[in-house]
Order: C-alpha cells, then sequence, then structure tokens
C-alpha cells in the first residue's frame, strides 16, 4: 500500500493558538503512521509557518516554537515552510531553499480566526489540495456567530434571543448601547466576541457595570460583537461527520463547573462532567440528532462540525447555540469523545476524516 502524505497544520495566529497545538499533538500521537506519512507544520503567532521534525510533546507544550525560532536565528531559510502548487490534488511543501515534500492532503488543526474562519481554506482551494474539515463558505459562516444566527433566524430556527453591536460605533457613545441592551435584554446577559471559538473573551454580564467590563473585553477580540439572552438551560452537544450524507453522535450534556462552560473549564481545570448519551428522553435526543444535521447542511458543512444546543430547563425546548467547524480534537475533547461512545474510535475518526476530504476533492473536481 502506497502512504498518503498527510501535512498537518497547527497553531496559527488566533486567540486559540494554544487548544491548536492539544489538538494536533493528540491527532499526532494517534494517526495510523502504517497508512500515512505525517508531515507537521506549525504557523507561529506571528504568522511564520515552520516546518517541525521535533517530539510531539514539545508541540503541545509550545516548546516547538521557541527551538525553530532559534533554529531561524541562525538560519533563517533552514524551517521556514512554503505550499507551493504542484499537480492536480498534489501540493509541494518547500523547506527552506533546499528540501521539497509532496502532500496528498492537508489537516488544518487550526482554531478560531485565521484558520477555521475559511482563510486557510481560501488558500488550499487556490492550491487545488484536498483538505479536512468544512469549506470556505461553512467555515466562515459558523464562525461569524452574528451571520450564523441571522441565517439561522431567517429559518426559523429556535435560539436565544441576540443584539449585534460593532466595536466603533460602541465607543462612540457606550451608554446609548448599555441602555439599548438593557431595554432589550433582562441581566444576566452573555456578550461575545463574533468571530472567535472555545469560549474565549465570553463573559456573562449581571449588572451593568459587568456588561461595560465584559464589552471591553470582547472588543480586544473582535470589531463585532454579540449580546445574547440568558437561558435556563442544560447545555448540549452534538457531533455530525460527513459530506452529502451527514450523520450525528449521540449527544452530550455538559456540567460546567464554572458559571458556564469557559475557555479554562473547557481545557484546563478539568473539573466540568460531561455525560454521553445526554440524560434526556429518546424523544428529545432524535430530535437533537436532526437539528444538529439539519443545521450542518444549512451552512454546507463537510468533513465535521460540533453542533452545540441549550435545552431549556423548564420546557425543553430545544435552541440552536452555534456551530464549530473545527472543534477541540484531543482524545478527551467532546467530538471525538461523542463518536467514541457513538462507534467510532478516536483512531478511525482521524481515517475517516481524511478519506472525507479527498471524496469532498473528488466530487468537486469531477
Amino acid at each position: 500500500m502506497v502512504k498518503k502524505n498527510v501535512m498537518v497544520v497547527f497553531g496559527g495566529k488566533s486567540g486559540e493558538h494554544e487548544v491548536s497545538l492539544m489538538s494536533a499533538a493528540s491527532i499526532l500521537r494517534a494517526i495510523n503512521k502504517e497508512k500515512y506519512n505525517v508531515i507537521t507544520v506549525g504557523i507561529t503567532m506571528e504568522g511564520v509557518w515552520k516546518y517541525y521534525e521535533g517530539a510531539i510533546d514539545e508541540i503541545e507544550s509550545g516548546a516547538w516554537e521557541g527551538k525553530t525560532n532559534l533554529i531561524a536565528e541562525s538560519n533563517p531559510q533552514s524551517c521556514t515552510a512554503k505550499i507551493i502548487p504542484k499537480d492536480t490534488g498534489v501540493g509541494m511543501l518547500a523547506i527552506g531553499n533546499e528540501k521539497t515534500q509532496k502532500i496528498d492532503v492537508v489537516f488544518p488543526v487550526l482554531h478560531g480566526p485565521m484558520g477555521e474562519d475559511g482563510t486557510i481554506q481560501g488558500l488550499l482551494e487556490m492550491m487545488n489540495m484536498p483538505y479536512v474539515g468544512a469549506g470556505v463558505l461553512a467555515s466562515a459562516v459558523a464562525m461569524d456567530k452574528a451571520v450564523a444566527k441571522k441565517l439561522f433566524q431567517s429559518e426559523g430556527i429556535a435560539q436565544a434571543d441576540f443584539l449585534v453591536i460593532y466595536r466603533k460605533k460602541y465607543m462612540e457613545d457606550k451608554d446609548k448601547y448599555i441602555h439599548m441592551i438593557e431595554e432589550g435584554f433582562k441581566y444576566p446577559v452573555f456578550v461575545k466576541p463574533a468571530n472567535l471559538g472555545s469560549s474565549v473573551g465570553i463573559s456573562k454580564a449581571k449588572n451593568r457595570e459587568q456588561l461595560y467590563e465584559a464589552i471591553e473585553i470582547a472588543s480586544k477580540y473582535d470589531r463585532k460583537i454579540v449580546i445574547e439572552e440568558f437561558i435556563d438551560a442544560r447545555e448540549i452537544e452534538c457531533s455530525v461527520l460527513g459530506n452529502d450524507d451527514p450523520i450525528a453522535s449521540l449527544p452530550a450534556e455538559i456540567i460546567p463547573s464554572h458559571e458556564f462552560y469557559d475557555y479554562q473549564d473547557k481545557y484546563f481545570d478539568g473539573k466540568s462532567q460531561y455525560f454521553i448519551p445526554a440524560d434526556l428522553p429518546e424523544e428529545l435526543i432524535n430530535k437533537v440528532r436532526e437539528l444538529a444535521v439539519k443545521a450542518y447542511r444549512l451552512i454546507d458543512c463537510t468533513g465535521l462540525a460540533r453542533i452545540d444546543f441549550f435545552v431549556e430547563r423548564k420546557t425543553n425546548r430545544i435552541l440552536l447555540n452555534e456551530i464549530n467547524t473545527m472543534p477541540g480534537f484531543t482524545k478527551i475533547s467532546m467530538y471525538p469523545k461523542m463518536w467514541e461512545v457513538t462507534g467510532i474510535p478516536y483512531e478511525e475518526l482521524i481515517d475517516r476524516l481524511i478519506e472525507l476530504a479527498i471524496e469532498r476533492y473528488q466530487d468537486k473536481n469531477q
């Protein structure tokens, strides 16, 4: 069997840089080395692409970035990586000025802006190379919570009430916007950067003082800010896998250790609890899975996505929260955990995603 060359890209310039390193390290440990030749390329926080051949642990810890930068200081071309289009469906990775490596498929393990938002997907489309995950449109729409919410609203999909404000306009007249929010919502409210994931920059504001602070935090990450009503609800997630015929996993319920499932709770504290499948009536589980596939298809998603829902405690009403087209992908992340319980182990899931990437590419280029 001829091995395919898979380029795993990690890091990136977004606020989710650390999460990407953890996801990539987990994938690199599990990917079938008998089936794939794995080429690793990291993108530094400054946006420099670096070819990396060191230990996986040093990717996870972030040490790879310092070490490759030290190499770069003594020999600026030694580990700098460039993608070069070659033949249809095949790219070349140029390392410095000496070495090239054929690439059959790219696995962009990048979370957040400049990675999960259609940017690297557009680059790879221009290079005419197969890649894992959603295409340009689905990636961009899912990343922009404001646009996604308006799309779901137009399709009559239930979700929390929301308001979108812009940083520049807000800074011109803060009091005006604070009063507008207070007229439209009761405290508490959630304040989110429109374009970010992993709960980075999200705050729960319980009063006016906290609202000012929450908007200041969110505005550090994006020019567009989403204000969202608080829903007394259970947090339910569902994994979706596939291209034209996507399937949904058994859903999970998250029990946060903090007031909500924030960045620290997701990736570092390890105190949150989850239940797979979620303790919901079978009818409700089926409805969550159906809605997950509906939302996935609505944005024309391919490859994978994790769909997040609220299930209102008093009514069992299901509300769509958001779609993540490149969710956290460590072995303990919710996306692979849900598939593991549903019947697809982590190693097989990686294999399927690579196969789906090639399938999507071949379908587009028939």
